[in-house]
């Protein structure tokens, strides 16, 4: 294909899938299917390797994320993004409305519901969107462009061309986002988000664009902070214009005459809550007319001709009836309060959670008292305070055993959660074989959470140690595989059997034990019987290893499905010895810390050579520590270091201290 070809061709796709997106994203009515709009984004993608000067920023293909960045620049707003002033009451609405007539006579209100998330500016120039960013403080921000171009309802190009056009909108998450992405971190043993605000501001602030594109983050827009090209005179002209131009605009902004519809807007709002699909904490009235809004200014903080309603999160008492104990997929034992349901944001609501023993021990709740609970973010259910005891109610406490399957719970002094650390607990054990074939482990390409939670689902295995035992004719009765892709995730599986011993350290997901520590580990044994016949003294004397991780290592290995385990895994041909690699000496007794983005190399790599060097890498300065390497963006650790006097070092001379 010519490039002239090519050009037109990818002009076509681009076009048509941009249109597939503001269907499918904004209005809500998709033209075309998944695997049609897969189809072309694939062909526009190719089109672009073979021609990449064919390749603009605002492709349809950045939808998908991009290089990670090592940080955000600022951008200085140059109109304020400032915040409204709130009210928690009708009375302040009416006093607010009262302080408008003061100086007009005739006006409207625009009343829109407050989306509960983080504000940005998105910014276009000729049409072509180039720069977003966050408010910040409201004058400076953090340009999250990259992040930005991966959400779906934000047009790269405009559906009118204007010379500039800065538009303020809410990016959330919905959700059912939500509650998926909790669910995966908690499978990860990462610590989950609190509520989707939260995580829609984690999510945009993400230096890894890949990972912000599949949050599945959204945008309302719901102001023009400037524009060139158009002149406009009220806010619901301009909201109108916004989504002609192909914006997914605030939902449901209603013109009213008066403060007594304004405030009947408001209750409708707040008693469709729970219809939408994203978070309000509020509804907002505006003055509708620019020139009006001018006439009333604006005050020290906020402006004079808007006001901000916050709904007051619904609490309602209850008794509680009984405490479950519930074991989750990293083994956490959770206490759930079940109690007589009650009405709260228009949902029945009957459970809680009640976090761990410390969260009951403050309350002091107890089976039999009444309590009070509202909706946190008006999603998630909780137990606000004790409002009195019941009769003869007692302290309750966790129990001893997993709930589950009867192996003795384990407390560690360095957390709040009280676990059972059976690795073969039925409770835990999708997250366990998930964490197994991560990539940080056993790195068994092809299984990840959906196709372990497939093989779970249907039985095909129990424990890691099933996964050695299937068949290619297992898979194929599975949606997700066909010929080609089950043959190969068996020859990963198979493949995996040959790791290091480390990696199987591991991944058997033993409490605190990371790569680092699997590696010490693999350093002072030679094959993994004599790690399960160690002393916590012999294991704590290796470098890096207290003795809380080595009693927890200890620990692991006497539990009797451990034994059973490490045995089916060897006799399903998996390595259990160690790579007694021999290091050298030129480093031995110095402690390196790294700290910064090194010239050529990653910290890994760097630490891999002080290693097989003989050194040490820790993760933070002390006295003893050696050197300190830096590389660019150092932070905390090099100003610690030059206090202490620690000599610094830059990638040449560690590269040199390596060559002697």
């Amino acid at each position: 294909m010519q490039i002239e070809q090519a050009r037109e061709r990818v002009e076509q796709l681009t076009s048509q899938l941009n249109e597939a997106s503001y269907q499918y994203y904004v209005l809500d009515r998709p033209e075309i299917s998944d695997f049609e709009y897969d189809k072309l984004l694939r062909e526009l993608e190719n089109l672009e390797e073979a021609f990449p000067e064919l390749r603009s920023p605002n492709s349809p293909t950045v939808r998908v994320g991009g290089q990670a960045l090592s940080s955000f620049e600022k951008v200085t707003h140059t109109v304020q993004m400032g915040s409204l002033q709130d009210a928690f009451s009708e009375q302040e609405m009416l006093q607010f409305d009262q302080r408008v007539r003061e100086k007009l006579s005739e006006f409207q209100y625009v009343v829109e519901p407050k989306i509960d998330g983080l504000s940005v500016s998105l910014e276009y120039r000729d049409g072509e969107f180039f720069r977003g960013s966050t408010r910040g403080d409201g004058f400076i921000g953090e340009d999250v462009t990259a992040n930005l171009r991966t959400i779906h309802s934000i047009p790269l190009r405009l559906r009118e061309t204007l010379p500039y056009l800065e538009v303020r909108g809410e990016v959330y998450m919905p959700r059912e986002k939500f509650l998926k992405l909790v669910e995966q971190q908690e499978l990860e043993e990462e610590q989950p988000f609190k509520n989707p605000r939260n995580a829609a501001a984690g999510s945009l602030r993400q230096k890894d664009s890949k990972i912000a594109a599949e949050r599945g983050l959204d945008i309302f827009v719901f102001n023009i902070q400037q524009i060139e090209g158009k002149e406009l005179s009220s806010h619901k002209e301009s909201l109108d214009y916004l989504t002609s131009l192909g914006f997914k605009t605030v939902p449901q902004y209603k013109l009213v005459s008066n403060i007594e519809q304004a405030l009947e807007e408001i209750r409708r709002i707040g008693d469709a809550r729970e219809q939408f699909s994203f978070d309000i904490d509020g509804a907002v009235v505006k003055i509708d007319d620019f020139n009006q809004r001018e006439l009333l200014g604006a005050g020290a903080k906020y402006p004079k001709w808007a006001m901000a309603f916050k709904y007051p999160p619904e609490e309602k008492p209850t008794v509680l009836k009984e405490i479950e104990v519930n074991v989750g997929r990293t083994g956490v034992l959770t206490p759930v309060a079940v109690f007589d349901p009650i009405l709260l944001a228009g949902t029945s609501v009957s459970r809680a959670v009640l976090h761990n023993q410390d969260f009951i021990d403050e309350k002091d709740i107890r089976i039999g008292d009444t309590i009070l609970v509202r909706k946190a973010g008006d999603i998630i259910p909780e137990v606000v305070a004790v409002v009195s005891h019941g009769e003869q109610s007692e302290p309750f406490r966790l129990p001893e055993n997993c709930p589950v399957c009867g192996s003795p719970v384990i407390h560690n002094e360095d957390e709040v959660a009280v676990r059972c650390e059976n690795p073969e607990c039925p409770a835990t054990r999708l997250r366990n074989i998930i964490h197994f074939a991560s990539r940080g482990a056993m790195n068994i390409e092809g299984l990840g959470i959906a196709n372990v939670t497939a093989l779970v689902e249907q039985g095909l295995i129990q424990s890691t140690a099933d996964l050695y035992s299937l068949q290619k004719e297992d898979l194929l009765n599975l949606e997700r595989f066909a010929d080609k892709s089950a043959e190969n995730l068996i020859n990963a599986i198979q493949g995996s059997k040959q790791n290091p011993l480390w990696r199987l350290l591991f991944g058997l997901g033993i409490r605190n034990v990371g790569q680092s520590v699997a590696k010490l580990l693999c350093e002072k044994f030679a094959d993994i019987n004599q790690l399960m016949e160690a002393k916590p003294e012999d294991i704590s004397a290796i470098y890096g290893v207290g003795d809380v991780m080595a009693d927890n290592i200890v620990k692991f290995f006497q539990q009797p499905k451990t034994k059973e385990l490490i045995e089916k895994l060897a006799q399903a041909g998996v390595n259990m010895k160690s790579e007694q690699v021999e290091k050298g000496t030129a480093l031995q007794g110095l402690t390196f810390v790294l700290t910064g983005t090194l010239p050529t190399m990653t910290r890994d790599q760097a630490k891999a050579l002080i290693e097989a060097a003989g050194g040490k890498v820790t993760g933070s300065v002390s006295k003893k520590t050696s050197y300190v390497v830096a590389g660019e963006e150092a932070g905390s650790k090099l100003t610690k270091a030059q206090n202490l006097g620690i000599s610094i070092l830059k990638e040449e001379q560690l590269k040199e201290l390596l060559a002697k």
